[in-house]
């Protein structure tokens, strides 16, 4: 299975990721899971990401396209693969198209977790972090056992730049003009797939995998 994931912000992307990369034994490539460990180890690409990613802005197509680019390389994905975050515009979608084209890995399917925006901000803004192992919590739907610290690690949680309130709303004016339009690129290809991004976990992943089918 090689798969797209698409969606706005606090669709659950994510979580859906690593349920369906688990059903189908394939890699679950995560661009912001990659950003976040260049900041933690302060490379040169996470220096420059995060001036962006503090905004609510996207990283520009150049260092985004080259990343996956190369993870694509990896021997991993020879039996398919899941991508989440990534691509984000058409352009990027075209690049990706290239990319495959010339190691004959077409995609199978572009699933979409549909949410609407009011929705997303409750779940965004009552979401806190582990600043060690990158785990998630939120203050009403997923609460740590004690307050400010990780369930996994003790490490303490934090409320990310890119989850307050006014990051989120600019965050959804940028997918509204930049990645929307990639719903309309591959509804064109027939590769679409559309499910409610409402709901359980467990029961999200099934219409998942139902629709998949």
């Amino acid at each position: 299975m090689r798969l797209i994931l698409v969606g706005p912000p606090g669709a659950g992307k994510g979580t859906q990721a690593v349920h369906l990369a688990a059903h189908y034994k394939i890699p679950h490539i995560s661009t912001g899971d990659i950003f976040r460990a260049n900041l933690k180890n302060g490379t040169e690409l996470g220096k420059k990401a995060q001036g962006f990613m503090d905004r609510g802005e996207l990283v520009p197509d150049s260092v985004t396209n080259e990343m996956v680019k190369d993870r694509l390389e990896n021997s991993d994905v020879a039996n398919g693969f899941l991508l989440d975050g990534f691509p984000r515009n058409t352009n990027q979608a075209q690049v990706l198209d290239s990319i495959l084209a010339d190691k004959k890995m077409p995609l199978d399917a572009v699933l979409e977790l549909s949410i609407d925006n009011s929705e997303i901000i409750k779940r965004l803004s009552g979401r806190r972090t582990c600043q060690n192992c990158a785990a998630t919590f939120h203050n009403d739907f997923e609460k740590p056992k004690q307050a400010g610290v990780c369930d996994k690690c003790g490490g303490q949680l934090y409320h990310r730049e890119d989850d307050k309130e006014e990051v989120i709303s600019r965050r959804l004016e940028i997918y509204a003009e930049q990645t929307k339009p990639i719903i309309t690129y591959y509804k064109k290809t027939g590769l679409l797939k559309n499910i409610s991004a409402i709901g359980d976990v467990s029961d999200i992943t099934i219409k998942a995998i139902s629709a998949l089918k």
